[in-house]
């Protein structure tokens, strides 16, 4: 199989990008689409799917906004996750609904942070745990809030995802 490598998953060969510009027996260039190399060991670069096919493309600008992207989907699970909007004396119900909205889109946020890491894009995996870090630090932390308030929020609305 020229050049092709054996060893991947399930019996299929790993195709390396040299592999996808050679020429298949009709002499035509075989289709990149589907011999796309997909990364499985963390690598630096700007040439990266996250999330979406094609994007963030080969721009450095699209690369750098696929990373705030992703920094801000971090900052806000941690948002998310120390936030209080139940007020006190609300219904069980109405609070019981608002708990499950918060934490159905904070589950969805951190699957797309999740796969946005997938990506094995260093620079990805770097904005994710800042972003993570520093809205715990703003959120969640004593740094912005006065001794009552800090004691008044130990009781959370969601409580702080775990491992």
């Amino acid at each position: 199989m020229d050049g092709m490598h054996h060893g991947g998953m399930m019996g299929h060969p790993v195709v390396s990008p040299h592999d996808v510009m050679q020429s298949n027996t009709n002499g035509t260039t075989m289709d990149m689409h589907h011999k796309m190399m997909m990364h499985m060991t963390f690598f630096w670069g700007k040439h990266s799917e996250i999330l979406f096919s094609g994007w963030p493309g080969t721009s450095t600008g699209m690369y750098v906004l696929s990373l705030i992207v992703v920094f801000f989907l971090s900052m806000s699970i941690e948002w998310l996750s120390h936030s209080r909007y139940i007020k006190p004396g609300s219904s069980h119900v109405s609070a019981g609904l608002v708990q499950t909205l918060m934490h159905m889109i904070r589950v969805g946020l951190s699957y797309l942070v999740m796969l946005a890491v997938m990506s094995f894009n260093g620079g990805v995996f770097l904005v994710a745990v800042a972003g993570h870090s520093v809205g715990f630090f703003i959120f969640g932390s004593r740094v912005f809030k006065p001794e009552e308030v800090a004691q008044y929020e130990k009781q959370r609305d969601i409580p702080p995802m775990t491992c």
